[in-house]
Parts: structure tokens; sequence; C-alpha cells
């Protein structure tokens, strides 16, 4: 059970909920409580005593100076729910969905919003129970935060959008009259506080960082046997070398290549093969960019997700309301942009490799496109021939999705937001490019496999490389004669997007 509110979440712990490997519940104490009923109490306090705050007796935005009359102040959250319901694009699959709704609630259970106690029971009881907004994913310049798709949650809270529920997408009123629940009614404010934040973006973000991190362990891992293939030189994963560019993670590639390798005898001597390619050469250097960037990425990311981002905040200790731009999802966009540059770069890597496997003329040895047929049929038989032509057209695509999507910021909403984030369409990029990268990987995994088994190299491998074989091998043959490949490497990708990767035994 995840307690949201109490201490701060991790990228894990969305991730853990998204994926519904959690349930999710609100802090016990008293102390907690009562400081969302503070926050809850002194708006009501300032609807009495001055009738006037920002997005609760005012329009929004631009429309700050249009006030509100008293009579229909009750009206402004279901009326701003309903405006930004023009959110088009696919719609977020379910565990992104999960995971933006988790994010939200991180937020709000911080206190500074001004919701209620009861909101925030509807939204644990969403997750837990799996009623999960869907929510289309184009329409944010993230800032003010992500309005239009997180408008998606405050309208399935009243009743009126669709949710995913029981492996259908049905409307939300449909299950509020199945579990004999009532629509929340939103109170001043909450509509506000539901959409007005950048949950969309942070979500995304701690989906993409986990699939990223499962990249760098498997392009790792792939570069390893690819060395043991085309018979490498691990001498330029040496130790004292290493040490001479002091990047830590840079280093740690180096060293899990040397202990998957089990170089050390081998590195003690020059190999006949001087120099290798860049591609295997400079492994290390490429993979290493990402994991030396995991640091910031996480604190970017964890700092967001346990902010509170929405605007104005209500301070429910001094009892101040405070305006700000906390919405604004720059630091999100930076490591969105950031990443996806990094993994487009190991996508790149492994099509080099790729390259260098299929290439009869470069490969020491393997058959022509890594062909395992019989030599009377050698002729006949193409092999890795058209994954290769796949992969560069993945790589190509992931590459050209790599343009900063941050540096596009244009002026909105009649020039009140008249510098946005770009945070969301960062982070759905990012996204695009990390699918492209495990379709990549998904090739180069089989590729591997086949290259060391076609050298008859399989007793040679390390414990890692064995179990890391025989992963790939639950779901793809060798291939001797020619056949379609794509309902194999399908289900290598589909694995790698459930991180099926890290819940192995490969590492343990």
């Amino acid at each position: 059970m995840l307690i949201v509110g109490e201490t701060a979440l991790t990228i894990e712990d969305v991730v853990a909920v998204a994926r519904q490997e959690k349930k999710v519940a609100l802090p016990s104490s008293e102390e907690w409580r009562e400081l969302i009923q503070r926050g809850a109490d002194f708006l009501d306090q300032l609807l009495e005593e001055e009738g006037v705050i920002y997005g609760v007796t005012t329009g929004y935005g631009d429309s700050c100076l249009v006030e509100i009359p008293p009579h229909q102040v009750n009206e402004l959250p279901l009326h701003l729910s309903r405006f930004h319901g023009c959110g088009l694009g696919q719609n977020l699959d379910l565990i992104t969905a999960r995971a933006v709704v988790v994010t939200r609630l991180c937020s709000l259970a911080r206190g500074y919003s001004g919701v209620s106690y009861v909101l925030l029971e509807r939204l644990v009881w969403m997750l837990n129970e799996n009623v999960i907004p869907v929510i289309p994913s184009e329409g944010s310049v993230g800032a003010s935060g992500d309005l239009t798709p997180l408008s998606y949650i405050a309208g399935a809270l009243v009743g009126e959008r669709d949710v995913y529920w029981q492996g259908k997408i049905i409307p939300i009123a449909e299950v509020y009259a199945a579990k004999g629940l009532q629509p929340h009614v939103m109170r001043p404010k909450e509509g506000l506080a539901l959409m007005n934040g950048t949950a969309v973006m942070t979500a995304i973000a701690c989906l993409n960082y986990k699939k990223a991190e499962q990249i760098s362990l498997t392009s790792t891992l792939i570069t390893a046997m690819n060395v043991l293939a085309l018979e490498g030189n691990p001498s330029h994963f040496d130790e004292i070398l290493f040490a001479q560019k002091p990047h830590p993670g840079q280093q740690n590639i180096a060293a899990q290549l040397r202990d998957w390798l089990n170089s050390e005898v081998q590195t003690e001597h020059q190999s006949s093969r001087l120099q290798d390619r860049y591609s295997l050469r400079c492994a290390p250097h490429i993979i290493g960019v990402f994991e030396d960037s995991k640091v910031w990425l996480r604190q970017f990311i964890e700092n967001e997700l346990n902010s509170s981002n929405d605007n104005p905040l209500i301070d429910p200790v001094n009892l101040r309301v405070l305006h700000g731009g906390h919405f604004y999802g720059g630091h999100i966009a930076q490591a969105m942009d950031s990443l996806k540059i990094m993994i487009a770069n190991i996508a790149d890597l492994m099509d080099r490799q790729l390259a260098q496997l299929v290439d009869y003329k470069m490969n020491n040895g393997l058959p022509r496109n890594l062909t395992g047929s019989s030599l009377e049929r050698l002729p006949l038989n193409h092999g890795f021939k058209a994954v290769q032509i796949g992969v560069s057209a993945w790589t190509a695509e992931a590459l050209k999705q790599t343009i900063s999507a941050s540096i596009f910021s244009r002026s909105t909403e009649c020039h009140n937001q008249d510098k946005v984030s770009m945070g969301t369409i960062a982070a759905r990029d990012a996204s695009r490019v990390i699918l492209l990268t495990e379709q990549v990987i998904a090739a180069l995994s089989c590729a591997c496999v086949q290259a060391v088994w076609l050298k008859g190299l399989d007793t040679e491998l390390t414990p890692v490389l064995t179990a890391f074989q025989q992963w790939v091998l639950q779901s793809f043959k060798y291939v001797e004669e020619d056949r379609p490949l794509q309902q194999e490497l399908q289900t290598l990708v589909d694995r790698f997007e459930n991180l099926e990767l890290f819940s192995s035994a490969i590492l343990s």
C-alpha cells in the first residue's frame, strides 16, 4: 500500500501504481487531515470576508478581472472542466492515465491547493477501483500546466466523461450508477486545483525514465554479445583506461562490459584487432551519457512530482493566497528534451552495431545477413537483411524526433500565457523516441543472440549473458530458413514496454 501525502513519492512509486502493482491510501494522521481541512476552511473564510479570489470568484487567465456573481461561483469549476473538454489525438493508455491520476493526487495531497478531503478520497477510489479517466494526449502547451488533458479527470469526477473500466471505455455515469455513488460536487477552486498543474507531463516522464533505464541496460547487454560475436577487442573497456576519464556512469558501463565479457585475461594483451569501430569501442561513452544524467533527470522529475504546482496556492499554515507560476513545466520539458536525445543516440549506436553484424565485409566471419541456413541454401536466404533496413528506418525516425519541443514556446490565451513550456509535447516526443528505440533493441536482441549462435559461442557466455540469451529466446527462435519476424519482434517490444527485463533474474 502506498500512502500518498505523507512522504515524497518516487518515480518507482508512480510506475508501480500505474501498473496496478500497488494500491494507494491517504495518511491516517490527524495532523495531515487538519492541514487539508485548514486549506478548505481558509478558502471558505476568504469567500465570506473578501469575496475576490482568482479562479474562484473571477474568470480564468486573461479573464481574471471578470467578476463572477456570488450565485454563480459554485458553477465556475464545472464550466472550467467543460470548456477545456477539447482534447484530441490518441488517448493515453490505461497505464499512463493511471500515472497521471496518482501524480495529480500526490500534488493535491500536499495540502497547498485548498481542496477537500472528499476530493482526495474520490481520486484514491478511482485508482483502487481502476476507474480511470480517458485522457486525450494532445492539447497542452505545458503552462498553465496541462489544463485540457487534466480537465478529463475533473470531468470524470463530476460524472461527465468516459473512463476505462473492466476492459472497456464507458461513461463514468454508468460506473457511478453501478457502484451506487453520486458524482463529486466540486467546491470553489477544486476545478482549478485539479487542472492547473503539470501532472500529465510528469506522469509520462516517470514512465519514460524507467523505460530509458531498461534501454540502457539492454543496449549494454547487446554490446557485450556483439563484442563476442564480432571478435572485438575487450581491452577497449579496460579499468585503468576508464579511470582516466572519470564520468561515473560511463565507467559503470565499461565495468559491466568487463564483467559480462569476463575479459581479465584478454585485456592483459593487445588483441589482434587493435581498434574496433566506434559503435563497439565507444559504447560506454554513448550509453554513459544517460547513465551520468540519471541523477539530475530523477531530481527534476521527482521534484516536480512532489510539488504543489497549481495556481494560486493556498497556504494552510500562514493562511495566505500565493499567486505564482508553479504550473510552468520547464524542468520536465528540459528533462524530456534531453532524454530523447540520449535515447535516440543509443538507437543509433544499436543501428550501427547491426550494420556490422549483417555485413560480411566487416562482421569477422559471420554469414551474410546472419542467415543460419545450410551452405546449399545460403544463396536463397536473406536472414536479417530486411530487419536491418527496418532498424535503420526506426532509428532515423527516432533521430528526427529529437528537436527540442521547449524552444517552440508561443504566446497563447490572449497573451496572458505569453511564454509556455511545451513540456507535455516534449514528454510525448520522448515516449515516441523510446518506443522506436525499443523496436531497435528488440531487433538487436534477436540479432546478437543469432550471431553468438552462428559463431558457436553459447558455451563461452558468462552467466549474465546466458540469462539474457535465454530471456530473448523465450520470444525468438534462431533463424535458419527465412520467415516473417514481425510477431517475434513485436512480442519483444511488448515485453520491453512492460519492463519485463527488470523483473527477470538476469542481474541476480
